[in-house]
């Protein structure tokens, strides 16, 4: 007979794999910084500068960047939002296995799907943060910051089939994720800032999707039919995971500036709760579910940015900064029912208790360079900044474990950004592409497989879904506004003149007037 290893597997129990893709889909839209599940640097301002806006943090941004610079900003307002409009292409492949009259392997092909394409909807991802001066060498900020993630939706059917990628993911429609923190900046010496941030990732997350309903060794059945999907809506949280971060500047001339900082972990250890509709086939004809909630743990990475920004040239200031994130330390994921279960399967006891399990994810540490730069001039006797930058960073994720679920890639971003300053308003505009490098997926090499919670009985072989072909980039566009209420702390060692005397309306280079 002619089967595949979509086929000849037996499927799986709907509540597990729905938690699992549900921590996967958690992990797409959770607030790394370079690199990884993040799509872009954040930030309309330092956007412009291609995220190149470590040593050069001057504004209330510098919360997400480096705390440390926002002793510059003396005491501002800040408020801006960009709309990520993210898109991919995908073309599912298949390794298929034919098999002889006894069940034996004789031989494999490779099936294509139809590609289907994933959008974003029309969402501004905001940025909303104010500093405070305190003392003249004390600063205080607080911040509420979404991350740049792509929240994508996937066609249900396609030819009127149902659509190849869902048994990855269909929406994360109705997901909110945000980062809050407070912090202070101080400056012991005119040459020295130190920041510190302590914070926190709160929201919730939904996600959709379809997955296989067989069990294994107990029917023929084929896990890709649709009678045996199990459409399951899927909510995480409420969220709370804290995490913090270090900043420091140093300023050893007013035309140089050396930053760095340090992003802590985030441990996230959270309630999830799962609707599943199971599936038409008469196997489930009396099955039902009982029980809603689980959890799920995993950890992202701490991270390290550093940057050095020249200002010789009078009115430009050009930054090159880098960041490594350490993204080998998520390695799996684990989910835990608490006490989902299933009544009446035919095949299974009366009541099937979901087992937990660790799903392997074995992600790469990512490294990412940052070039950009603003210059000031004046026209019709208005400040104004023109921005621009380019960046590179590699993807966390290994080509093996790539899906639309985790789409990210090697990348190149280019940005284009400019603000005008009118009395103490600064107003920002601008515009960034991300270039993803296309990735392929030999079908003999992915490692995403349909998950079977009977630890008793693994497939041999298991079903891999995550081979084929994927293309992704992103436009965005952003725009917001600073007011400046409280000039910054005087501190000689300040930038006086240059792209950063006039930004002392917006930009918190204030210090030298």
């Amino acid at each position: 007979m002619i089967g595949s290893s979509l086929s000849r597997r037996a499927p799986r129990l709907a509540a597990l794999t729905a938690l699992a893709a549900l921590a996967g889909s958690l992990l797409a839209a959770a607030p790394a910084r370079a690199g990884g599940l993040y799509y872009a640097d954040r930030g309309v301002r330092p956007l412009g500068r291609a995220g190149a806006f470590v040593a050069g943090a001057d504004d209330p941004g510098a919360i997400t960047y480096n705390p440390a610079g926002m002793f510059d900003a003396g005491g501002q307002f800040l408020f801006d939002g960009s709309w990520v409009n993210f898109s991919s292409d995908y073309a599912r492949q298949a390794q298929l296995q034919q098999y002889d009259a006894h069940g034996k392997p004789v031989g494999s092909y490779q099936k294509t799907f139809p590609s289907v394409s994933g959008k974003t909807p029309v969402l501004p991802i905001p940025t909303l943060a104010i500093t405070f001066k305190l003392h003249e060498k004390l600063v205080m900020g607080i911040g509420v910051w979404a991350p740049y993630a792509a929240l994508t939706t996937y066609p249900d059917s396609v030819g009127n089939k149902p659509a190849p990628q869902r048994y990855s993911l269909l929406s994360l429609d109705g997901s909110l994720l945000a980062f809050a923190g407070a912090g202070l900046a101080y400056a012991p010496v005119k040459e020295l800032r130190l920041g510190a941030v302590v914070g926190m990732l709160t929201g919730k997350f939904n996600t959709r999707a379809n997955f296989a309903g067989c069990v294994p060794e107990r029917f023929l059945c084929a896990p890709e039919e649709p009678s045996w999907d199990v459409l399951a809506q899927l909510s995480v949280g409420p969220i709370f995971a804290p995490t913090g971060e270090l900043g420091a500047l140093w300023i050893p001339h007013p035309s140089w500036r050396v930053g760095a900082a340090v992003q802590l972990p985030v441990y996230v250890r959270s309630p999830a709760t799962l609707t599943a509709r199971l599936p038409s086939t008469p196997v489930f004809a009396k099955a039902t579910q009982e029980g809603t909630a689980g959890h799920v743990a995993f950890d992202l990475p701490w991270m390290v940015r550093a940057g050095i920004e020249t200002r010789v040239v009078d009115k430009l200031r050009v930054e090159l900064a880098f960041n490594y994130d350490r993204w080998s330390m998520h390695d799996s994921i684990v989910m835990t029912p608490d006490n989902i279960v299933f009544k009446n399967v035919a095949g299974f006891p009366a009541t099937y208790p979901v087992p937990p399990v660790a799903l392997p994810r074995h992600f790469q540490d990512s490294v990412g360079l940052h070039l950009g730069g603003e210059y000031t001039f004046k026209l019709a006797d208005l400040d104004w900044d023109a921005r621009a930058g380019v960046s590179f960073e590699t993807s966390a994720i290994p080509t093996a474990y790539t899906s639309v679920l985790t789409v990210d890639q090697n990348k190149v971003t280019t940005a284009l950004g400019g603000s005008m300053h009118w009395r103490k308003l600064r107003l920002d505009l601008t515009y960034a592409h991300v270039f993803g490098f296309d990735v392929n997926v030999d079908p003999r090499d992915a490692r995403i497989a349909l998950t079977s919670p009977v630890r008793a009985n693994p497939p041999k072989v298991p079903d891999y879904i995550n081979g084929g072909h994927y293309a992704a980039r992103a436009n965005v566009l952003g725009a917001g506004l600073t007011y400046t209420f409280d000039a910054a702390p005087a501190q000689d060692a300040a930038p006086v003149g240059g792209a950063g005397a006039s930004a002392g309306a917006g930009a918190g280079a204030g210090a030298g007037k």
